[in-house]
């Protein structure tokens, strides 16, 4: 896999993927940037929640779980000295469907983060991450 970043005539960082994407990416004001992109490490948050989710839907998809929605909210903190590496993170599962297995779900989110999420295993050597979900009615 290959990426390239590059600086930009207004001071943010377009990033290329080697798929063609491309993603802008910005400092915060108050070092200097002007706040056209996400951070860098939010797009870490970013990358985890891609690889974790898009696990948690396979899986559902082929245990044969009917979901009309589905999403994750990421909190995290970082160390104060730099690095400020993070530290913790919990992933938020929210899952919106009419009758879905509760167990099903648990276990998706465990085998995602436990066996095939490359973000998850390359971050928990870092931080401590946790995770939990809800079922939504819908």
């Amino acid at each position: 896999m290959q990426v390239t970043v590059q600086l930009q005539e207004d001071d943010s960082l377009e990033g290329l993927s080697e798929s063609g994407h491309r993603v802008l990416m910005d400092r915060s004001p108050k070092v200097g940037g002007q706040n056209l992109g996400a951070r860098p490490m939010e797009m870490l948050l970013l990358g985890l929640g891609g690889c974790a989710l898009i696990d948690v839907i396979l899986i559902l998809r082929k245990s044969r779980q009917a979901f009309s929605d589905i999403r994750v909210e990421i909190d995290a903190d970082r160390a104060e000295n730099i690095p400020q590496v993070f530290t913790r993170i919990h992933l938020h599962f929210l899952v919106t469907a009419g009758e879905i297995d509760p167990s099903r779900v648990e276990r998706a989110i465990s085998l995602s983060a436990e066996k095939y999420c490359s973000a998850s295993k390359m971050l928990d050597s870092v931080a401590q991450i946790t995770h939990d979900f809800e079922i939504l009615s819908g």
